[in-house]
């Protein structure tokens, strides 16, 4: 894929790269105060990020990296843990340790990657590692029994794995919500087990899973700078993922995430590991950890009809990932078919609205006394996911992109649902800044350029499709 004959100028990337930071920031500080209330501006806020990103992808927008952007967005992070109200469980002391580990983590991190040099950028990366690893024991540590009905199942099913118990026939004791069914796809017990089995709470191997999807952001950063020795992207691919890094894990709201168990960094590790795998020409190879993903929680199916019309991809390994994924909880399904449809299809479909969900079906609820039909949440979804096939089947676009098309899809059906909150809409956000990694340069580009400079980076989305992703 060529590249236009002119570069975006300067000024435009600081443009563009202010208007995401601000976007970013906006999204996850209402997210961080949707939990657990409702309010009016935070539907207003997840409404405009949807109108936003839906107008990125079908206009082409063109986003870069900057240094003062990823500045703002991670001082901004700061901010928000401390001005906006933060929920969880966590003792007294370990929330303020908690909390000032997340307000200077990034701070320092923003410092480090306003340096020059690789150095520097190697060191932001790993205080945002350190950093959020530190958050992770302390979140364990200081609140052993969270008061939430995810945390109780996912201990309680791993309890049950172990002793070759169907957990989808389980009742779980001392639940403060849903005592009779296990709401998610297998796999994601059979993933978050070893947490529970070796050290006590599954929670860690939460945490083990959100570092394997940065391992994913660095292989991604690393593909994307993988240019002749000397280029500009193969000097600052390093300061690309690390950036992306401290971006995802001093997110506003980190800290809710880790206390409640929320299963969507399991996911998000094996979306990005199927794009690595995509980005290196291992795409069969990559029907394995979107199967993974697929087996865990039911919503990403909605992927697959994208990732079907992708020629990179395509409907052969499309289907290969669709038929792993029934194979991989068949064995759940065919002990107790009525236990399985009840807990993973049933209950979720007839369940009631939760009123602190900040989405535009609780809006119409809460706010108008009106009760959406389903048909209503199905056209819009439907809809919108035959409108992103049709245009990625006519575009065949750049990996990046695909990855935010997916987001979109994703950020649709949140939005319209009657059960979605933080975590289903963090995993947006992190597909959406994860597509950034595929931008090779924090720099701004030329002026212009009347041809193709292989040291010129480029922006998110044009690293090229077809022709490198077969």
């Amino acid at each position: 894929m060529r590249r236009p004959a002119s570069g975006p100028s300067t000024r435009s990337v600081a443009v563009s790269s202010s208007v995401f930071a601000l976007a970013w920031l906006v999204f996850f500080t209402a997210l961080q105060w949707s939990v657990v209330r409702y309010r009016i501006p935070i539907v207003a806020a997840l409404t405009a990020a949807t109108i936003a990103l839906a107008w990125w992808q079908w206009s082409g927008w063109r986003v870069r990296l900057t240094r003062p952007a990823a500045a703002l967005v991670l001082a901004g992070s700061a901010l928000a843990t401390l001005a906006v109200p933060l929920f969880s469980y966590l003792a007294p002391t370990g929330l303020a340790v908690a909390t000032t580990v997340l307000v200077v983590a990034p701070l320092l991190a923003a410092v480090l990657l306003g340096a020059r040099g690789s150095r520097a950028a190697w060191a932001a990366g790993l205080v945002a590692v350190v950093g959020y690893a530190a958050c992770a024991a302390i979140a364990v540590i200081s609140s052993p029994r969270p008061r939430i009905d995810v945390w109780v199942s996912l201990q309680q099913a791993s309890d049950g794995l172990a002793r070759g118990e169907n957990f989808y026939a389980m009742t779980w004791t001392g639940s403060p919500g849903v005592k009779d069914a296990f709401t998610y796809l297998p796999w994601t017990a059979v993933l978050l087990a070893p947490g529970r089995w070796l050290f006590g709470d599954i929670r860690w191997a939460l945490a083990f899973w959100t570092l394997v999807a940065v391992a994913g952001i660095w292989a991604l950063a690393r593909g994307a700078g993988s240019r002749p020795a000397g280029s500009s992207a193969g000097r600052d691919w390093v300061w690309t993922a690390a950036t992306v890094t401290a971006l995802l894990v001093f997110a506003p709201g980190t800290l809710t995430q880790l206390d409640q168990a929320w299963t969507e960094p399991l996911l998000l590790a094996g979306l990005v590991w199927w794009a690595v795998l995509v980005q290196r020409d291992r795409a069969w190879w990559a029907v394995i950890p979107l199967a993974l993903a697929c087996a865990s929680k039911q919503h990403l199916a909605l992927l697959l009809p994208v990732l079907l019309v992708w020629r990179p991809f395509g409907w052969r390994r499309a289907v290969a990932t669709g038929a792993l994924t029934g194979a991989l909880i068949a064995p759940w399904f065919l002990a107790s078919p009525p236990d399985f449809v009840h807990d993973t299809i049933s209950l979720l479909v007839g369940f009631h609205p939760i009123k602190f969900a900040n989405t535009l079906y609780l809006l119409a609820l809460n706010t108008f006394g009106v009760t959406l039909p389903f048909a209503v949440t199905g056209v819009v979804v439907l809809g919108t996911l035959a409108a992103v096939c049709w245009t990625v089947w006519r575009r065949q676009p750049a990996l990046a992109e695909v990855l935010r098309w997916l987001a979109l899809v994703l950020l649709v059906a949140n939005l319209v649902n009657k059960q979605a909150f933080y975590n289903q809409f963090w995993l947006v956000g992190a597909l959406v800044v994860a597509s950034l990694d595929l931008s090779a340069d924090p720099r701004p580009g030329p002026e212009s350029t009347d041809q193709a400079d292989p040291g010129t980076p480029l922006a998110a989305g044009d690293q090229p499709a077809a022709r490198d992703l077969r």
